[in-house]
């Protein structure tokens, strides 16, 4: 095939059929604006005098291509603009992609909606906006464009300021499209030239093509700091680093003493044998457990959680700032507190040998550790010790300890509570969860896979017990009726994606059985098994967990298809997530109250989607800390070799994740020495002239070769010495 040659347009004298072809590109870039033949001439700067330049408009008009309007200029034709059925309206958040365009996420619509990057105006990830969309012939993906920004994810982002002789321009970080933000230089708070700050927007529509008008909230310094980039990380995702002063104020005035009054109004548990088990590096304890042995073989155990919604009070500053985030955020040297400090740390954490207000979920079982009776309702309790993970083990393991046998009692009765759960569906995915130990500065020393125990499944287990019978209480006080409620859903996987997973599974020996969701669930359970003996099998996990639908919040009860329950909430953890105090509020209410009290379900419906894109995007915060200190590390080993496993393939390359420190980098092609053939599904690659051929799962001895902090990546070079 020919290459064509590109016509010069710039200072050209056109030949009418190119100047139409050009006048119908211009207007293409600009489709909803009209232009008269000199605005045309001015903006392609052509040679062409103001009359060939009108006569090719009316030409295209003729064509059906242009339309003219009734100020003597001319726009795009309705079919040359938007070849499409119809046109109808949306609201939705945006999910951005790199390039700028975006995906328009629609509540109870079926797919998204694609949104090119010239038809996003100013909307932003995250923002809820309104799109007009339409279908084109032929085509069934929906695509629009945002017609108005309802609500902004954020108005607050980090960037590096450049100084001007009359104003700033800060150019924003992150993983996503960069943008520039005007700033007058008296709104730049002393900023100098190449420091990083962060900047609220104050002006979003300055005028066409103009960029949003900011003020710079703080100088952080110059850029390149451990410090700096943990912050950029949560301010990019929408997160505010400080509650504002009037917050601060409400936290700090809340009474620190709990009244007899108060007591009165609860169960007092103080006197029952109660403690925490946390990581060692807690502060927040927002959950306890209770042991009590009663006279007739019976035992009761209570799941004590903080009792936040009293401190909290709806409608003030301090609960819509913790509204807005929804969740802390765990990165990883460092947690940034759905609630300020003097919430999460000492009013409300279950700190040992203090008297806590707290809102309880008790359980009496019999001598056969059947569960036989329920009971919720606020309390005031005492915890006698905390323990963290690793001291709670130790007694489990040794023999020897405090609370011994209440805590041995707990943890057989937890493996039975889970037994029972996988039994009936549920799911069994333990994915690696990547840990660093951390130098006095945040600088990672040691990157190592976190080691799961009986210690820290026995609290998971009765956390899962209380988060389930709070939701089935709920449904069973409804009696038929719908009482609006935070229910923690999980849909059950796509039985496309499912298939295609079992093709791929197929490729690695692993059979799975799909003929139905209950099958699904006993296979993926099997393959976490086999994996535990298999390395290879291991890359399977995480490709599994992505086939599954994501968890969320609604008041739509749909079940919990990973845990197997036909009704689930968050209750626990009313500290660190707002789902549970939304949850704690509605339980309460129904418990005051003989007959059912519904709550307006579109307001809690509307408080579900905000609280899971908040939860999202900590998630994607957690991840992207995880990747900075990952490069980090890695890149005082530049030089060095290591052994890795093929985790991936891509068009440019091998993915392969080091087994040393569990980092993942990049094999390019272009340093192989020989070409390699990538195979049809991506799970193997051959060199074309040895035949050597590498897997997926295959050990492979690489070089560390060169790091990118800015875009979390590691190269890589295969060492075919120490591969021999």
């Amino acid at each position: 095939m020919t290459k064509q040659k590109k016509t010069k347009v710039k200072g050209a004298q056109l030949r009418p059929q190119t100047l139409q072809s050009e006048i119908l590109r211009l207007f293409g870039r600009h489709s909803k604006k009209p232009f008269n033949a000199k605005q045309v001439i001015r903006k392609l700067k052509i040679a062409n005098n103001k009359d060939s330049v009108q006569t090719a408009l009316e030409k295209l008009v003729k064509s059906g291509k242009l339309v003219a309007t009734p100020d003597y200029k001319f726009k795009l034709g309705r079919k040359q603009s938007r070849t499409r059925s119809s046109d109808t309206y949306y609201e939705g958040r945006v999910d951005i992609t790199r390039t700028g365009a975006g995906y328009i996420l629609v509540p109870d619509l079926e797919g998204d909606i694609y949104v090119a990057a010239k038809f996003m105006k100013s909307a932003m990830h995250g923002d809820k906006v309104k799109v007009r969309a339409w279908t084109r012939p032929g085509r069934r993906k929906l695509e629009g464009e945002v017609h108005t920004v309802l609500e902004r994810a954020t108005e607050t982002f980090i960037g590096t300021i450049r100084l001007y002789p009359k104003h700033a321009i800060i150019t924003t970080d992150g993983m996503g499209s960069p943008f520039d933000i005007f700033v007058s230089l008296a709104n730049t708070k002393g900023a100098s030239d190449g420091e990083k700050v962060t900047v609220k927007i104050v002006n979003w529509e300055r005028g066409p093509h103009a960029d949003p008008e900011g003020e710079v909230s703080v100088v952080l310094g110059e850029a390149g700091s451990h410090d700096i980039e943990m912050k950029a990380i949560l301010i990019n995702k929408g997160f505010d680093l400080v509650f504002s002063e009037e917050a601060m104020a409400i936290a700090e005035a809340l009474p620190a003493v709990i009244t007899e009054e108060e007591v009165a109004l609860r169960r007092d548990m103080r006197a029952i044998t109660t403690f925490t088990i946390d990581p060692d590096t807690a502060k927040d304890f927002d959950d306890a457990l209770s042991i009590q042995f009663l006279e007739n073989g019976e035992y009761e155990i209570g799941v004590h959680i903080a009792d936040v919604a009293h401190y909290l009070t709806p409608g003030t500053i301090l609960d819509q700032e913790a509204y807005q985030r929804s969740t802390s955020v765990y990165l990883v040297d460092r947690v940034l507190p759905m609630l300020p400090e003097r919430l999460s740390n000492e009013l409300c954490s279950l700190r040992p040998h203090e008297d806590k207000l707290t809102f309880s979920a008790v359980f009496i079982f019999n001598e056969n550790d059947k569960l036989i009776k329920r009971w919720f309702g606020r309390t005031v309790t005492h915890s006698d010790h905390r323990f963290t993970y690793e001291e709670a083990q130790a007694v489990l393991e040794g023999g020897d300890g405090p609370f011994e046998g209440e805590l041995k009692k707990l943890n057989r009765l937890a493996l039975k509570l889970r037994k029972e759960r996988f039994k009936k569906g549920s799911i069994n995915f333990e994915t690696d969860e990547v840990k660093f130990r951390l130098d006095e500065d945040g600088t990672p020393l040691e990157v190592y896979i976190k080691e799961r125990k009986d210690s820290n499944m026995l609290i998971e287990d009765f956390m899962l017990l209380a988060n389930r019978e709070v939701a089935t209480f709920i449904n069973e006080k409804a009696d038929g009726h719908e009482i609006p409620f935070v229910y923690r859903i999980h849909d059950e996987p796509d039985p496309e994606r499912v298939e295609e997973f079992a093709r791929f599974a197929r490729e690695f020996g692993f059979e799975m059985n799909i003929s139905s969701k209950e099958e699904i669930a006993r296979s993926y359970n099997r393959l976490t098994k086999e994996a535990a003996k298999t390395p290879a099998l291991k890359l399977l996990e995480p490709v599994a967990i992505r086939t599954m639908a994501k968890a969320a919040y609604s008041t739509e009860n749909i079940g919990h298809y990973g845990l197997g329950f036909a009704f689930y909430s968050h209750f626990t953890s009313p500290i660190r997530r707002y789902s549970d105090v939304l949850a704690h509020r509605v339980l309460a209410l129904n418990l005051e109250s003989s007959s059912p009290v519904r709550v307006k379900k579109d307001v809690l419906e509307e408080q579900c989607r905000h609280i899971s894109l908040q939860e999202r995007k900590a998630m994607d915060a957690e991840r992207e800390s995880v990747k900075y200190k990952q490069v980090e590390f890695i890149e005082k080993h530049i030089g060095e070799t290591f052994e890795g496993q093929v985790s991936g393939f891509s068009d440019y390359g091998v993915f392969v994740a080091l087994k040393a420190n569990h980092c993942e980098g990049m094999v390019s092609f272009a340093t192989m020495p020989e070409p390699f053939d990538l195979a049809s599904g991506r799970l193997s690659i051959t060199g074309s002239r040895t035949g050597r051929t590498f897997k997926m799962g295959d050990d492979m001895w690489v070089k560390i070769v060169a790091t990118d902090l800015a875009r979390r990546r590691i190269d890589m070079a295969w060492d075919e010495e120490a591969q021999e």
